[in-house]
């Protein structure tokens, strides 16, 4: 463990990365700067592009993420542009190499760990809870380490490559962890996420990567969304939908289905997990009177249940009805395509229970 005192958390790098070449920019990052509209995956790689070459002290690190350029191709062409010390191939290794990129850390550098899937985050875990996320308690100073990577159902990858991993650690103090909905968010937040010298769990959900109808044109000016703060999606005045991720998506979906029958639902989009952003859903809670709370993560332990909680302990007085939750059920992702569907929370699910909280 570095010895460097935790006063000096951002010093100058241990060794030079002064090591990018001259290269043209991958597609993947031209498109967006011709002004073409972005993909999400396109803005993540924008985001881990301009921060590399805005500070040499950020660094990739991970499975096939050099020549092969990701599993998703997020990293295509990073690798002729920065090489091989700032765009680092590993073994299949997950616990070894998040804690190389820990120690690298501790030396100064920012590292940007990818999961292939963040299924795999598993034999991390040790080392993000146990040692990342106590560095600044234990004295030990900041450690600016970001892990990214795909996750979530509906693509039918079975239960290795379809989880949600939020909530195994959501309750470890001293992480963040952030899950945007659309490219303009992925990209400003994916930014903070890395000059953060705090941890950060980035997931970024594969069902919007190239998603036809997740597309949109990116601020030429540099920008970053700070992390723990929230966002109307949809304003309304007939009952509160929070929730992330891909199921923005479907609850915009409801929301316009429901509309249709003159009810207008208000959805707030977290962005950020940890830390949760209490006072944007209690504000909107004193506004609708009603509350349903959707996720694609598992019911039991989801973040529903802290949600709900913590607007029972400070807004009850202003609830008109019973805080409802939608979310995936209690079992590992199927394979079988119907039995996934059936497994996964979908649109008519969140008009189902919408009805619900506006007749009560």
């Amino acid at each position: 463990m570095s010895t460097r005192s935790p006063s000096t958390p951002s010093g100058p790098p241990a060794r030079s990365h002064a090591t990018a070449r001259s290269a043209a920019l991958p597609a993947q990052v031209a498109r967006t700067r011709a002004g073409e509209p972005a993909t999400f995956l396109e803005a993540v790689a924008e985001a881990l592009w301009e921060e590399m070459e805005r500070d040499e002290r950020v660094f990739l690190i991970g499975e096939d993420i050099g020549a092969y350029g990701g599993a998703f191709k997020v990293t295509r062409g990073f690798l002729d542009r920065f090489g091989p010390s700032r765009v680092v191939d590993t073994p299949i290794s997950e616990g070894g190499f998040t804690g190389a990129a820990a120690g690298a850390a501790h030396m100064g550098l920012r590292p940007v760990v990818e999961m292939q899937f963040m299924d795999f985050v598993s034999p991390a875990y040790d080392v993000l809870t146990n040692y990342v996320a106590t560095s600044r308690y234990r004295g030990a100073g900041p450690l600016p380490i970001v892990v990214r990577g795909p996750v979530g159902g509906g693509n039918r990858g079975g239960p290795f490559h379809s989880q949600n991993v939020e909530m195994a650690f959501f309750h470890t103090p001293g992480l963040k962890i952030v899950y945007p909905s659309n490219p303009r968010d992925a990209k400003g937040l994916l930014k903070s996420a890395i000059r953060d010298d705090d941890p950060v769990i980035f997931e970024e959900h594969k069902g919007l990567y190239r998603a036809p109808h997740c597309r949109e044109t990116l601020p030429r000016e540099d920008y970053a969304i700070p992390l723990g703060k929230a966002r109307t999606a949809l304003e309304g005045h007939d009952l509160t939908i929070v929730t992330y991720g891909l199921m923005v998506h479907h609850c915009l979906a409801a929301a316009q289905e429901l509309a249709k029958e003159g009810v207008r639902a208000e959805v707030v989009d977290l962005r950020t997990l940890l830390p949760l952003d209490e006072e944007a859903i209690a504000e909107s809670v004193k506004k609708t009177g009603k509350l349903l709370i959707v996720h694609e993560d598992t019911r039991t332990g989801g973040i529903a249940g802290e949600i709900a909680m913590r607007i029972n302990e400070r807004s009850f007085e202003w609830l008109d009805g019973p805080i409802l939750r939608v979310t995936a059920i209690d079992s590992p992702v199927p394979y079988s395509g119907r039995l996934e569907d059936y497994f996964l929370p979908s649109p008519d699910d969140v008009v189902a229970a919408s009805r619900y909280l506006v007749e009560y």
